[in-house]
């Protein structure tokens, strides 16, 4: 494996923790709003 591709790999690897976090996030939000409907209804 050359630099170039040692690079693009580092970059998807970056790339794929972002978007890791971003489910997660988006996954807790999703079970607080459905804990508070829960609560409220």
């Amino acid at each position: 494996m050359g630099v170039p591709e040692i690079r693009w790999l580092k970059q998807l690897e970056d790339e794929n923790s972002k978007l890791k976090r971003l489910v997660a996030d988006l996954t807790l939000d999703r079970s607080m709003l459905q804990d508070v409907l829960k609560r409220k209804w």
